[in-house]
């Protein structure tokens, strides 16, 4: 279970929020600026609350009641940014592995195929990642973010910068990720069509506050630009 109870003044904006939950995939919902990438980064450790408390289980990684706070690099929480960041100077078998050798972990041949295979990125191992497409490279990213064995895996609107043909190629590899791993996740987006086919649980963010928190039905009434096209369109 992932509680979290935070409040943090990040210049005129505030966060306040707290909710639990067990969810293998937790969505995190919102327009820009409501707060969901700060919220993100709290949970990863980047962002100290001011006051409040997150906790993974019965692991207690930041109580300001007590000065505790865990630091990112303790946390064994996976990160995957928008922009995947690759390195260019390594190929993509020596980004999948880097996650693995920053954290001390011992090779195991097996879950590397295990994740390879999930992925559907044997095929690239040699390449450089200059020459991935923006699907391939957030790919690779989420498997460098597995092998680095995870207990929990935060997603920072990772199809973002992607249009919608890799977004529609990306999707069913996330819902692998859910179904197989065992993994949990935070995703966050500001889509309600990918947490309609990803989410388990979903919390909405307005301005910094939870303005609702349920299942993915939550979303039922909100439709997407695209969507709105579509239907000017048939009329």
């Amino acid at each position: 279970m992932l509680r979290v109870e935070a409040q943090k003044q990040l210049g005129d904006f505030s966060l306040d929020v707290a909710f639990s939950t067990e969810g293998r995939v937790t969505g995190l919902f919102g327009s820009s600026g409501a707060g969901k990438t700060s919220l993100v980064n709290i949970i990863a450790g980047l962002l100290q609350p001011d006051r409040g408390l997150v906790a993974i289980g019965d692991d207690v990684l930041d109580d300001t009641s007590r000065g505790l706070h865990t630091p990112p690099h303790r946390r064994r929480i996976g990160y995957v940014f928008q922009d995947a960041r690759l390195f260019p100077h390594l190929d993509v078998s020596q980004n999948l592995d880097y996650g693995r050798r920053m954290n001390g972990l011992t090779y195991d041949r097996d879950a590397q195929s295990r994740v390879v295979d999930l992925l559907d990125i044997g095929k690239l191992l040699d390449r450089r990642t200059g020459r991935l497409s923006g699907g391939e490279r957030q790919r690779i990213a989420l498997g460098r973010a597995l092998l680095a064995q995870p207990r929990l895996l935060l997603l920072d609107e990772p199809l973002g910068a992607l249009d919608a043909d890799r977004k529609a190629e990306i999707l069913p590899y996330l819902v692998r990720l859910r179904d197989e791993t065992g993994v949990p996740m935070v995703y966050v987006t500001h889509d309600p069509q990918e947490l309609r086919r990803l989410a388990t649980e979903v919390v909405v963010l307005e301005r910094g506050h939870v303005a609702r928190f349920g299942s993915p039905d939550i979303l039922s009434g909100v439709i997407t630009p695209t969507e709105i096209q579509a239907l000017e369109a048939g009329h």
